[in-house]
């Protein structure tokens, strides 16, 4: 792990390897803690962040969903992002967590009595899923763990409880030889990915699901607009795992994962087994957009300067 100088812990900088917790942390033991990926890219003008405000805003939502009262507003979390990313030396891009967990003094199913606590921790990181899987698209394989079904959990929430059900779905595929796992929902539609939303095109439209099981993504939601910019029909509807097969392309998307291309799934090759026609023009299009070259999207970044913050 690529580690940096400091992390923000409750309102104070501290120095990475003092970033500490008791073993007796409720979270440690429950399970119930909301977290957020984030990154921030270096651009021409400097370190900018992509989409703070609707990061923070999902944070806090999901807080809300896991009943859990965080112990600092949104707007203080937005500039300790910023405080902690002036604070190290980054010259890489970079993944951001944000993490709001229950803290030492409580033990106990019923957690309302629990110290809330905040930290955010930021480092340089590269492509999640590999930069060849970037560009030539990645083997996946669908899981024998369905996704989390809603009667059993809250999955618009980005709880760290419901990530054991993606651990092990991504624990079965590495081990089968695949690089990630396509989950199914309780009715065996395509959910999501461990931690990425589904894209499919066919005859040139764009097809995703629906979020009813799966986590409301915010590069989705960035993937949209950028489809409706080059008037690629978009629909949302139900998949099953052998239209996918069928698909003329396929791709993963979501904070870590970016845009990456699918070139196979169980073992059938998706379109021409690489990075399809319309993949490569929202990716090229994406990395625009966050790195700052397209100007009709530079209001969804935050800018860091040593002097100034602003948003464009």
């Amino acid at each position: 792990m690529n580690e940096a100088q400091k992390i923000w812990m409750d309102g104070e900088l501290v120095d990475w390897h003092d970033a500490k917790v008791h073993v007796l942390t409720h979270t440690l033991h429950y399970g119930n803690a909301v977290f957020e990926g984030t990154r921030a890219y270096q651009t021409q003008e400097g370190l900018a962040i992509f989409k703070l405000d609707e990061h923070c805003k999902r944070l806090y939502d999901s807080a809300k969903i896991t009943a859990i009262k965080p112990n600092f507003d949104i707007d203080t979390i937005k500039e300790a992002h910023i405080e902690l990313l002036r604070a190290n030396h980054f010259t890489k891009n970079v993944y951001i967590r944000p993490l709001i967990y229950l803290g030492y003094g409580q033990m106990g199913v019923h957690h309302v009595k629990a110290p809330v606590h905040t930290m955010i921790a930021a480092w340089e990181w590269g492509a999640y899923l590999g930069d060849d899987g970037l560009e030539n698209g990645i083997k996946v394989c669908t899981s024998s763990i369905t996704r989390s079904p809603n009667r059993s959990t809250f999955g618009k929430a980005k709880a760290s409880a419901n990530y054991l059900n993606s651990q092990m779905a991504k624990y079965e595929a590495i081990e089968s030889g695949f690089q990630e796992a396509l989950m199914l929902d309780e009715n065996g539609f395509a959910a999501e990915g461990t931690g990425e939303c589904l894209f499919i095109v066919r005859n040139g439209v764009l097809i995703s699901p629906p979020n009813d099981n799966s986590l409301e993504s915010i590069t989705q939601a960035t993937v949209f607009d950028l489809a409706r910019d080059f008037k690629i029909p978009v629909v949302r509807r139900n998949i099953t795992r052998d239209e996918i097969y069928i698909a003329d392309e396929a791709f993963f998307t979501g904070t870590a994962a970016e845009i990456t291309p699918i070139k196979s799934l169980d073992h059938r090759t998706i379109g021409n087994g690489g990075r399809g026609a319309i993949t490569q023009k929202l990716q090229s299009a994406y990395f625009d957009v966050v790195h700052g070259r397209d100007k009709d999207y530079r209001h969804t970044l935050t800018y860091i300067e040593r002097e100034r913050v602003y948003a464009s």
